[in-house]
């Protein structure tokens, strides 16, 4: 299979390094498809599986998670300021609204009626599911510090692509009906969406918990899930988690996080130490979501490129939805939602000097192009 993945992807990637993953931790994982994910589980879950080099989870407990926190969920890559990581109020391209210290701002049973007032534990599979059983409640991987008040709002909806929002959070998270087409097709009622800085973090621990948990998630009910152990999620869901994960890689963050919860729990997250092993899993949603994805950056283009007097023209022949820009460290530059369309063709201006990445989404692929602005 050909895999097409998105130049920011690519290039990320290419400078994160590699995690601190114990020698032979993987040499179990050979398989491919749901083989494969049920090797990983093996790996990382608290059975004696009998492998040559056995690990055995454990769980530090649900009070524990706090502790963990405080070397997995610092802010030391944003503001830089050893602060609490939230991925609900984080903003990556200014100051936060919000700022947390551990141990002092932590949820103590009063307030969360507004941001920035305490933080929490936020599920990232809700804690509903699986009835608050052990040791999915306290799991690290996918159990998140954050804002309490966002965390209630975000309550147990799934995770997806907002159409028109109802609330709009401080970094820009937000709620509302989910986009029933593109990639996100074939589900129209509530769901809560993150950040684009953040989409594919979240999509990781969603492969972790269903590789993790693959021998009970099935009769764990869901809208995200579909009631089975190998493919686990609803169609709908694992295209949009399978197109986060590939537009947004695995950053420096993502793999300290997980070195971070190794050190605590002794398991690792599959899906950052190797970003491939998803579309290895699910070969045929990613073949499919490349092909739309390559056949759309066949049809753009960006001119002049070198940028003139800071300004550059898109022509599309697809209508896009959103334009983004990165920098070369996948900081969001600019982003215009629903840009305005005049010929095919879209202006973007006021551009600073510098190298940049631009992402290009339609309602069904996302393209990725080189710009130079001098």
């Amino acid at each position: 299979m050909k895999k097409n993945f998105t130049l920011l992807a690519f290039l990320l990637c290419s400078v994160i390094g590699l995690a601190q993953i114990p020698a032979g931790y993987y040499n179990t994982a050979t398989g491919t498809g749901y083989t494969l994910k049920t090797q990983l589980k093996r790996i990382i879950d608290n059975n004696n599986d009998g492998l040559p080099s056995e690990r055995i989870s454990t769980d530090p407990g649900y009070a524990g998670l706090y502790v963990t926190y405080t070397t997995s969920d610092i802010d030391l890559y944003y503001e830089n300021n050893g602060t609490m990581l939230d991925m609900y109020t984080e903003n990556p391209t200014g100051p936060d609204n919000c700022e947390f210290t551990y141990g002092t701002n932590q949820d103590d049973g009063t307030l969360g009626t507004a941001e920035c007032q305490r933080y929490n534990r936020e599920h990232i599979i809700p804690q509903s599911v699986f009835s608050s059983a052990t040791p999915m409640y306290s799991d690290a991987h996918f159990v998140v510090p954050s804002d309490k008040y966002v965390n209630a709002q975000r309550g147990n909806f799934p995770f997806g692509r907002v159409n028109v929002a109802t609330n709009t959070y401080s970094n820009g998270s937000k709620k509302g009906n989910n986009l029933n087409s593109g990639y996100s097709a074939g589900y129209s009622t509530t769901v809560f969406e993150p950040i684009n800085e953040f989409k594919g973090d979240i999509a990781r621990m969603f492969f972790y918990f269903a590789t993790r948990y693959e021998d009970q998630v099935a009769s764990w009910p869901y809208d995200m899930f579909n009631g089975t152990s190998n493919q686990v999620f609803d169609n709908t869901f694992l295209n949009i988690l399978i197109t986060w994960h590939l537009n947004d890689p695995v950053s420096q963050r993502e793999i300290d996080r997980n070195n971070a919860i190794y050190a605590r729990q002794n398991n690792r997250n599959p899906f950052i130490d190797n970003s491939g092993y998803v579309c290895q899993i699910y070969p045929t949603q990613c073949a499919t979501l490349s092909t739309n994805s390559f056949e759309f950056e066949n049809t753009i283009s960006i001119y002049p490129n070198p940028a003139v007097n800071n300004e550059v023209t898109i022509s599309s022949e697809t209508e896009l939805k959103s334009i983004v820009l990165y920098n070369i460290n996948g900081q969001i530059i600019q982003e215009i939602k629903n840009p305005t369309r005049v010929d095919n063709s879209y202006k973007v201006n006021n551009l600073s000097s510098g190298f940049y990445l631009v992402q290009m989404a339609s309602e069904n692929a996302i393209a990725t192009k080189k710009l130079i602005v001098n």
